[in-house]
């Protein structure tokens, strides 16, 4: 599943492959090496898909990633009852914003803009990785602050600004289901063979963020890691 607007992928996509590449360079908290909890059969490979694009669903239908991934985290029970997403900072990695990210943002060449990298983690699983470039100018003092000082996630720190999301794309990293598997086509298992493979990351989305009345003050580039699927598998579960 993939939508995409020509602005955004003009003024982002060297970003984006930048992101990919550097996600795939650094380490995540957890151990993707560790074989998932779902196993390799035809019916849960259908199943994977239909939870991986509910979450898909989830988070281009909501503002906030933040707020999408508290939930997912704890209906999927991935840390202890009560935990929420924090972002754990990536430093030494700036990211300037160029003429194109300022463009998007609709702000002048000599407007600051800060840049935050980040890992939103629950408990002890990183669930996204987020390059974030934000206008201050456009936040509370108080908001800035956090923002500086804290490990406060984005969503959650500018929360009261009443924000909406405009999705730019939305883009499925990997698929449990070989192409043309609705025809037949090989590449389907016939009995299980061991643990369904997930790659380190799932999802790739971009978005801006909004004040109500419509001035763009964030942009974007989220990449979902394996994690979001780091619980049994659902036709495990069943009687």
């Amino acid at each position: 599943m993939t939508f995409r607007s020509s602005t955004f992928t003009r003024a982002l996509a060297l970003a984006g492959a930048a992101a990919i590449t550097l996600a795939a360079q650094t380490s995540i908290a957890q151990d993707l090496s560790a074989p998932s909890q779902w196993p390799d059969t035809p019916v849960v490979r259908v199943e994977a898909l239909a939870v991986l694009q509910t979450l898909n669903a989830d988070l281009l239908s909501n503002a906030s990633a933040t707020l999408t991934l508290d939930r997912w985290c704890a209906s999927h029970k991935l840390a202890p009852a009560g935990s929420k997403i924090v972002a754990q900072r990536v430093r030494g990695q700036d990211k300037a914003a160029d003429a194109q990210v300022r463009q998007l943002l609709a702000v002048k060449p000599d407007e600051p803009i800060a840049y935050r990298r980040v890992r939103l983690a629950c408990g002890n699983r990183v669930l996204s990785e987020a390059d974030n470039w934000y206008v201050p100018a456009k936040l509370t003092t108080e908001m800035n602050e956090a923002l500086n000082t804290s490990d406060i996630a984005f969503g959650r720190a500018v929360q009261a600004l009443n924000f909406t999301r405009t999705n730019l794309s939305a883009k499925l990293l990997w698929s449990p289901l070989p192409e043309g598997w609705e025809m037949g086509a090989a590449g389907l298992p016939s009995t299980a063979t061991g643990s369904l493979a997930l790659p380190a990351f799932l999802l790739e989305h971009h978005a801006v963020l909004k004040l109500p009345d419509g001035t763009p003050f964030s942009a974007l580039i989220e990449s979902y890691t394996r994690s979001v699927l780091d619980f049994p598998a659902p036709h495990a579960l069943a009687p």
